[in-house]
Parts: structure tokens; C-alpha cells; sequence
């Protein structure tokens, strides 16, 4: 039978030894709840089925995502979009992280995706609620959690396929804006984003050392696909590169990836494109390339996608254009 203690005028602990397992303590506001886990916890060393609680109780849904912070998240390609992520996520979710991991629960996080649900779009909380689930996932065994509180949280539909292109007059409008920046690499990067199909972060990684100016090729190293990919350059994008100049870490883009994205959002607004996301510019390269008349591996090639269906999310061919092949 458990042991019931009373500690101080306000607080009762409740101790519990059995053989075969560690001995639990915990401390309770009153005497009835002590008593009661007391019962519950031998009745689970009884049947066998008793899980020490006793790390999750003690380290917070804090404690555990700085902990992915510095030993997973460096591991991963989009390690500077999760750390960028996850701050926010401390920052703005003070009290719910603050919590043990024993008590979060599945309401916990409905109320988060609720309250998200005003601010931002659903595709980003189903990206927040997916890595947070991850984080809680790689941890639950070791913490004793029989269950993610995060697993039944039912994530917002996504519409995946986003039909955007640049229309008559706006990408100059956005190269206008880009003039005004402070940051000199956005301008060059968003350029040769429209004529390479290359991701932001793949821009980033791009070294002059990969570059061959003579045959027009740009390497791509360990993309996010897990494969080297060689992106043809354009005689604009051939051009863009020249003007650049050349840097001492080998680096294209002397810049990182929240001062690429944050320099363009505030372009992107000043020039009345808030729809137009700079992963956007990746859908206009590849519609372009098929408006010109290159066929699906062709297209692939460039663009890197390993099958069909991730291609056509990518593209967005105008009607017009289509009517005009019809005669």
C-alpha cells in the first residue's frame, strides 16, 4: 500500500515501492490525490502494466524542443526553416510549452491550431502540427508516454496544388520592388529562381566551384531529394551570375535563408504581390519550361522531380497559351 506523508501545512506525498520496480514519488495538493495515485500506480505495478512517468513529468515540451534543436534538427536539410519554426513556436507559445509533457494534451494543441487558424495559412499549421508531432514522437518512449497527444489533432484539408503564375506586368513590378532592397542578393536569387526552377534553399547551397559558366551548367549537391542534380542556365540566368561578385566561402549568395525570405516578403508587399510566396517562382520556372515546348524529362531534369504527379502540382499552363496550339 502506498505510502501517504504530508509535507508542510499544504502538500501530501504519496510513495509507492514494489518489487521489480524504481520506487515513485510524487507530491500533491491534497491528501485524496495522493491517496488515489497511489492506487492507481499499484494497481499498474500489479498488472504489469505500470510506465515511469517521472522524466515526463519533469521536462517540459520546452526541454524537449530545444533538445531536437541541437542534436536532430542540424541532421536535416531544412534544418534553418525548422530552427526558424520552432523559435517562433517558444516564443509566441510561452505557456504551453512551459507545460510537462505528462499533462499536454490533445485539446492543448486543438486550441493552438484553432487560435493559428486566424493568423496563418492551413498548409503552414499542418507543417507546425507535423513537426511538432515528430519531436513528441521521438522522445514518447523514452518519456513514458503511452500516446502522442498530437496524433488525434485533426489537421486543416491543404488545398497541395496552388495556381499561381506571374501575370503581364508583375514580374516587373516585383524586380522594381527588389531594387529598393538593402539585401543586394535577393534580386539576383528571385531572377535565377524564374529561370532555373531552383529552391530557395538550393540557391543558398550553390557554390561557384559548381558552377561552369562555359557549358552553362549549375551542380546541384545532395538536393532535397537525396541526389545531385545539373540545372541548365539560361543566357539571363549565365548573365545574372557574371555580375555577381565572387566570395571568399565559395559561396553564390552571401546571405542567409531568413534574410532572403524576410527581404522578399517586404518586396513582394511593396510591390502588391503578397500572394506571390517566392516557392511560387519554382511553379512559374516550371510552367515556363513546358510553355516553351520541353517535355516532361526534360522538365524533370531540371526541376528534379521523380515522378508525374509531384510535376504537374508544379504547373500551371495558361489556357491561352493551350488555345493557341489548338488552331
Amino acid at each position: 500500500m502506498a505510502t501517504i506523508l504530508k509535507r508542510g501545512p499544504y502538500q501530501w506525498q504519496a510513495k509507492v515501492r514494489r518489487k521489480g520496480y524504481p520506487v515513485q514519488t510524487k507530491t500533491f495538493d491534497s491528501k485524496r490525490e495522493a491517496e488515489a495515485w497511489g492506487s492507481i500506480t499499484e494497481s499498474e505495478m500489479a498488472r504489469s502494466v505500470f510506465v515511469d512517468r517521472s522524466l515526463s513529468e519533469k521536462m517540459t515540451l520546452a526541454d524537449v524542443i530545444k533538445g531536437y534543436m541541437t542534436n536532430e534538427a542540424p541532421t536535416h536539410k531544412g534544418y534553418d526553416s525548422e530552427i526558424s519554426r520552432l523559435n517562433k513556436f517558444l516564443r509566441d507559445e510561452a505557456k504551453l510549452a512551459a507545460r510537462g509533457m505528462a499533462t499536454l494534451k490533445t485539446s492543448d494543441f486543438e486550441t493552438y491550431r484553432d487560435q493559428r487558424s486566424k493568423e496563418v495559412a492551413p498548409g503552414t499549421i499542418k507543417r507546425e502540427l507535423n513537426l511538432l508531432h515528430s519531436i513528441i514522437e521521438g522522445v514518447r518512449k523514452k518519456l513514458g508516454l503511452l500516446e502522442n497527444p498530437i496524433s488525434d489533432v485533426k489537421r486543416p484539408r491543404v488545398r497541395d496544388q496552388r495556381d499561381i503564375r506571374l501575370q503581364d506586368g508583375e514580374e516587373k513590378a516585383l524586380l522594381c520592388a527588389l531594387d529598393d532592397c538593402r539585401n543586394p542578393w535577393v534580386k539576383p536569387a528571385v531572377i535565377l529562381a524564374i529561370e532555373t526552377a531552383m529552391r530557395r534553399g538550393e540557391l543558398l547551397d550553390l557554390r561557384w566551384d559548381n558552377i561552369d559558366l562555359n557549358t552553362r551548367v549549375a551542380k546541384l549537391i545532395d538536393t532535397k531529394n537525396g541526389e545531385n542534380r545539373d540545372v541548365p542556365l539560361s543566357s539571363r540566368a549565365i548573365e545574372v551570375l557574371k555580375s555577381l561578385p565572387k566570395s571568399t566561402n565559395g559561396f553564390v549568395f552571401q546571405t542567409s535563408s531568413e534574410g532572403l525570405k524576410n527581404a522578399y516578403e517586404r518586396a513582394r508587399k511593396r510591390a502588391n504581390l503578397q500572394h506571390l510566396n517566392f516557392h511560387d517562382l519554382r511553379h512559374e520556372a516550371v510552367s515556363r519550361l513546358f510553355e516553351a515546348g520541353w517535355n516532361i524529362m526534360e522538365v524533370a531534369a531540371v526541376s528534379g522531380h521523380k515522378d508525374l504527379q509531384s510535376l504537374k502540382r508544379y504547373t500551371n499552363l495558361r489556357a491561352a497559351d493551350l488555345a493557341k496550339k489548338m488552331g
